[in-house]
């Protein structure tokens, strides 16, 4: 039996597995990134032993009998962000107009993959609603997927850069600050779930590494609502 346990997750719940690295009893391998991506790899055969996704994605592996559906298990819900560089003015995005007119303002925008992150298909979403995705083209920069997005943004040296993603991805990044959830009307909160996959070479260590997910105590602290 493998004393591995092969994980691919979106990059919100990075920071969780992270967290519980040093107290479970076997070594964790993982892969974080968009969500959509990662559903990919293990659509392309990649060897995997938990899936940890949005609840959606999650439900639909399960239908099309990729993962164990027994074994699945919410293990937090994380909301969409706002992030600025640190020690830069933090903008006002407390409303739909304010967040417009921050989006305006900005000197350049970052954020995840529109087409396989979470948080960059929603914002992408949200900037079109806002009427300020076509003027805003020049200065947006997607990227793979958060982590990547707020590292750009924390090594941006324009004006005034701002960027969004998962709260989590946010508040593990270093040199930036989470300035605030996006606001009523653009809101996001993304349940994340995590299950054993049908190919698991390390079935029970699955199980084992999900129930420690599920009852983390830094979940809080690390953007978990």
């Amino acid at each position: 039996m493998s004393s591995i346990v092969r994980v691919l997750g979106g990059g919100a719940v990075q920071g969780l597995v992270e967290s519980v690295r040093a107290s479970f009893p076997h070594r964790i391998v993982g892969t974080f990134g968009a969500v959509g991506a990662m559903r990919d790899r293990l659509f392309a055969g990649e060897p995997v032993d938990v899936m940890i996704l949005s609840r959606a994605l999650i439900d639909g592996l399960i239908k099309e009998g990729h993962v164990v559906a027994d074994s699945a298990v919410e293990i937090g819900t994380v909301e969409t962000a706002v992030a600025a560089r640190r020690g830069d003015p933090a903008p006002a995005i407390a409303s739909k107009d304010e967040l417009r007119a921050a989006l305006r303002a900005a000197s350049a925008i970052h954020f995840p993959d529109p087409a396989q992150a979470t948080a960059g298909i929603h914002f992408a979403k949200v900037m079109r609603e806002l009427g300020v995705w076509d003027e805003a083209q020049p200065k947006l920069r997607p990227a793979p997927n958060g982590a990547t997005a707020m590292r750009a943004l924390a090594a941006d040296t324009s004006a005034r850069p701002i960027g969004c993603t998962q709260a989590t991805e946010i508040l593990s990044t270093p040199g930036i600050e989470l300035i605030a959830a996006l606001p009523a009307g653009c809101e996001l909160a993304t349940i994340y779930a995590a299950a054993v996959t049908g190919s698991a070479s390390a079935p029970a260590m699955a199980r084992a590494l999900i129930e420690q997910l599920a009852v983390a105590p830094a979940k809080k602290q690390l953007g978990f609502i």
